[in-house]
């Protein structure tokens, strides 16, 4: 009997070391602890930006780890938006519950629609995309008796959150719940990137055509990763729909997708945390600019945003990356 080589083990070294938890990682999630006392009067905002820093995790996902282009990915955060809203509305406003029906839901439309936006090139998946927000947005449009049309949804009341805290009109239990599912959310993402899945992910990225032939099923995940990121979406809108107790068709918008877009672009996409720093930047930004010029703050935020890709090509955090190495050099 001829003897064969055995496999050559794949070296986890590495994957562990990255996945360790950094100092600067530590201070970063106490800023939300203190942004809660130091900001007493800003909470609804800060509730915005927990929620919108979850929605541009969900696309950093599939963009920044898989390479999959989409512009309509507000499709499954609409969805996830109108399940707990719908929930809420018909008596089943516990937020658990809605925050679980939506992410089950979403699931689904991103593993039902996969088979459609993962074939082809980019251009493809982009245009499809597309077109499946247009068709959920103009569903949600005309289908008035479920989604209240252009006047949202209304009657959306939420039970108070595990049967303790009811969600206060200053908003700060809707800020704390947003971001400890933020944080769940952001340490399961964690674990994946920084596994043999993540890493797979990182070659089909680089070069699908040679990692089937390292034993990489690449279709099956794209579809998982694409099924992942829907969901993420999905908690997301549900977090908007609970903290706000309001639903409306904005939410399949394409300028949502675009925004969500944009705003990974400026924190620098396959990172994790460049979605939550894009976020709030792209958040405090346009809030303030906003009050400070009501008629041209898009002007100042546009030149904000230019700045930032000429001076930091990678995004945000890939500025601080380069600021990182550079000092690290400097010290030895």
């Amino acid at each position: 009997m001829s003897g064969s080589t055995p496999a050559t083990p794949v070296d986890l070294a590495p994957l562990r070391r990255a996945a360790r938890w950094r100092p600067a990682e530590g201070v970063f999630w106490l800023l939300p602890v203190v942004a809660y006392f130091a900001f007493p009067r800003s909470h609804l905002l800060l509730s915005q930006i927990a929620i919108t820093a979850l929605f541009t995790l969900s696309l950093d996902l599939i963009l920044g780890y898989a390479g999959i282009v989409s512009l309509g990915h507000a499709a499954f955060f609409g969805i996830g938006a109108y399940t707990a809203g719908l929930l809420a509305a018909h008596g089943h406003g516990d937020p658990l519950l809605g925050l679980a029906a939506a992410l089950a839901l979403s699931a689904l439309a991103g593993y039902l629609s996969s088979f459609l936006v993962l074939r082809g090139s980019d251009l493809t998946r982009l245009m499809v995309t597309i077109g499946v927000g247009l068709m959920l947005f103009e569903g949600a449009n005309k289908l008035t008796l479920y989604t209240g049309g252009t006047d949202g949804l209304q009657g959306v009341e939420m039970t108070p959150l595990l049967g303790l805290w009811r969600f206060d009109l200053a908003g700060r239990t809707a800020y704390l719940y947003a971001v400890a599912t933020l944080f769940v959310m952001f340490w399961i993402a964690r674990r994946l990137v920084h596994s043999p899945f993540g890493m797979g992910l990182r070659g089909i990225r680089q070069n699908a055509l040679r990692m089937p032939a390292l034993g990489t099923p690449v279709h099956r995940r794209l579809i998982a990763v694409y099924v992942l990121g829907a969901a993420y979406a999905g908690v997301a809108g549900a977090l908007l729909a609970q903290t706000t107790q309001f639903v409306s068709i904005d939410v399949f918008s394409f300028s949502r997708s675009a925004e969500v877009m944009l705003i990974l672009v400026l924190g620098g996409t396959g990172g994790l945390y460049g979605a939550l720093l894009g976020t709030i930047v792209f958040v405090v930004a346009h809030d303030r600019l906003s009050d400070l010029n009501p008629q041209y703050w898009q002007f100042w935020l546009g030149l904000l945003l230019i700045l930032v890709v000429l001076f930091a090509r990678d995004g945000i955090l890939g500025g601080l990356r380069r600021i990182e190495a550079r000092f690290t050099r400097d010290r030895r």
